[in-house]
């Protein structure tokens, strides 16, 4: 291993030993400025000068005159008493149009229900009587039954319009057997 340069053989060498010495070699004279704070002369006389304990007893004379509070001037004061007052009328404003705004809400809403269920009546209204012409045609289109008017019958049920919807599946074929059966229909050999 001395081919790498490093020699583990030298057990009595510590680093951290030597880096500690060159330390305390530079940094010397440096503590020598600074005095402990239990050695100032407020340091409790129980207490050895070097032992580390500070006496807390000792009371900070701090300036103890009162900042000066400066008063505001009366045009200030005035001031904000009437915005206070404005603050206060707005505020009540703001309460009166806010109950106004949900009476009137309340109005309209009430008045749009009304309308809705009109509006609903009329149409099943509506409804009924398209139902009940559509059932009285039937019933008087089937007392009319005629030999060989069935297929007209059937076509008259039927949507041929080719256009009526994309999404369903394809019927042309059963719309070209029923239209050709409505020109020519069978005849029934009893």
């Amino acid at each position: 291993m001395d081919g790498f340069g490093d020699n583990f053989d030298q057990a009595d060498v510590d680093p951290a030993a030597e880096f500690l010495a060159r330390e305390k070699d530079q940094l010397a004279g440096l503590g020598d400025d600074v005095i402990p704070a239990a050695s100032e002369s407020n340091a409790s006389d129980d207490a050895p000068a070097n032992s580390g304990v500070v006496n807390y007893d000792y009371e900070y004379e701090f300036n103890e005159a009162a900042p000066v509070v400066r008063e505001e001037p009366e045009k200030i004061k005035k001031w904000r008493e009437e915005q206070q007052k404005r603050l206060e009328e707005k505020d009540k404003e703001e309460e009166k149009k806010k109950l106004e705004l949900r009476e009137q809400a309340k109005k309209e809403l009430e008045d749009w229900y009304k309308h809705h269920e009109e509006a609903i009546g009329k149409t099943k209204a509506s409804n009924r009587e398209s139902a009940k012409n559509a059932e009285k045609q039937f019933v008087a289109e089937t007392a009319e039954i005629e030999p060989g008017t069935e297929w007209e019958r059937i076509a008259k049920l039927c949507d041929f319009n080719p256009k009526s919807s994309k999404s369903s599946r394809d019927v042309s074929r059963m719309r070209s057997i029923i239209l050709q059966l409505k020109q020519t229909p069978l005849t029934s050999n009893a």
